[in-house]
């Protein structure tokens, strides 16, 4: 799975505000590796800044002092729409109005076409969905709206996920979709007594970097305005019905371990779910073994509960790239060995449970369990801290289709065999629920098949998507 971009935007009066940003886009770089950008705004114009790579390589001082001003918004990037190329880099700008306005979208719409067909924009011209909604809003924009007029005639029509913040004439807004898919929440530079500035950030360690406050998270639907002096906010669009649907792999993988989301620590979240699948799934074994990083603490939370004691098998090198990315079978197993290294002493002899997050395509999780096994490991039980994945997501998360998705066509036998398990187990949806401490919450489209929001015409719980 790739994961969800990630987006932050500063408002801070008399400070350089792209050094923050730069930061803040690093605490982010676990939500997209292929792109990164700033847009500042100096009070005269509005500077981009972008190109693919990563955020340190993206920029560097001489960059970064050319985005002048105290007002900015950034972003870094996973195709999830559209292509991987540096057009579909963000922030995405327009020239519209007195001054322009630049976006930074996380999330993926489902209706894009559509929007595409009203925007004037050809078939085979879309670079992505989140331009898609630039051009729409310069459109509205162009016959003599404001830029919030032209959010707001804009996003009533859109369909899918989003949170996205944009950057206008001095001013940061923010928002999210009325289901709340990708997070989105406000920090506070300074005191409350004296702030300094405010930010909005997808996740609350963007703001910890920075030395911000976490304030809160911004409701489905509602619109953050921070200027140079006020913070406002408007419930721009009516919530879905039902509860807040963030996506449950925040909890299970996206996010990082010391972010907040919907009140709960995602650490302590995870650690809980491997309490629940040792209660659920308990085994006969020597060693309990997480795969890096979000298996971790659920392998911390098993030993715990089954009395088995943890320990590390797996060393990360954390300067290579996904292994997802690969573009086949050969390159994802070389992909493995150059991402995790083995612990053999640790290993050789014993019967290992191994904790991991998810099996989407299955060939990752093969090659893992064979290089554990040529270690000298006599058993390997995985446990897996989420239920089957087994259909594809329309809503920020690049996945496979359904045809591809191992769980999708196979019984959890078959995939223990296909992986070369000694056991396979998958904790319940009732227990993943129970350990993130959930109250019908969490969109869970991609483990039920229960889509919340629209989905491509094209796709069908019997088919894959086109």
């Amino acid at each position: 799975m790739k994961e969800a971009c990630g987006v932050v935007g500063i408002v801070a009066p008399g400070r350089a505000v792209s050094h923050l940003i730069f930061d803040a886009l690093v605490a982010l770089q676990h939500r997209g590796q292929e792109s990164a950008g700033i847009a500042s705004w100096d009070h005269e114009s509005i500077t981009v800044f972008k190109d693919n790579g990563l955020v340190a390589s993206v920029f560097n001082e001489q960059s970064l002092h050319s985005l002048r001003g105290d007002v900015a918004i950034g972003h870094t990037r996973y195709s999830t729409s559209g292509s991987a190329n540096w057009t579909a880099a963000q922030p995405v700008y327009r020239e519209a109005g007195r001054v322009g306005f630049a976006l930074s979208h996380n999330g993926n719409l489902t209706n894009t076409d559509a929007l595409a067909a009203r925007a004037g924009i050809l078939p085979g011209m879309l670079v992505s969905d989140s331009d898609v909604v630039a051009q729409l809003i310069a459109l509205s924009i162009d016959t003599g709206r404001t830029l919030v007029e032209g959010i707001a005639e804009v996003l009533p029509t859109v369909e899918g996920a989003y949170s996205l913040v944009f950057l206008g004439d001095g001013v940061v807004h923010g928002i999210r979709d009325p289901h709340g898919f990708r997070p989105l929440c406000l920090g506070r530079l300074g005191t409350a007594d004296a702030p300094e500035g405010w930010v909005l950030a997808s996740e609350s360690p963007a703001l910890d970097v920075i030395g911000a406050s976490f304030v809160r998270e911004l409701q489905p639907g509602e619109l953050v305005t921070i200027t140079e002096t006020t913070v406002t906010s408007r419930q721009l669009l009516e919530p879905s019905s039902g509860k807040e649907k963030l996506c449950i792999f925040e909890f299970v993988y996206f996010a990082r371990p010391d972010a907040y989301l919907m009140g709960h620590q995602v650490h302590s979240a995870r650690r809980r779910m491997g309490e629940r699948l040792a209660q659920q799934a308990h085994v006969e074994a020597d060693l309990v073994m997480g795969v890096p990083d979000s298996g971790v603490p659920a392998a911390e939370g098993f030993a715990a509960v089954s009395g088995i004691p943890f320990g590390y098998g797996l060393v990360k090198n954390r300067y290579i790239g996904r292994t997802f990315i690969a573009p086949d079978q050969i390159s994802r197993s070389k992909g493995v060995r150059r991402k995790l290294n083995p612990l053999r002493e640790n290993i050789e002899g014993r019967r290992l449970v191994v904790v991991d997050d998810s099996i989407v395509r299955g060939t990752t999780t093969q090659a893992l369990v064979a290089m554990l096994r040529d270690s000298g490991a006599t058993e390997v039980h995985l446990r897996i801290s989420s239920p089957p994945f087994s259909w594809p997501c329309f809503y920020g998360i690049d996945t496979p289709t359904r045809a591809e998705l191992l769980a999708a066509n196979s019984t959890v036998e078959e995939m223990r065999a296909f992986i070369g398990a000694d056991s396979l187990e998958f904790i319940s949806m009732e227990n993943l629920r129970d350990a993130i401490g959930l109250d019908g919450e969490c969109c869970d489209a991609c483990l039920t098949g229960n889509y919340p929001a629209p989905v491509p015409v094209s796709f069908s719980r019997t088919q894959s998507r086109a």
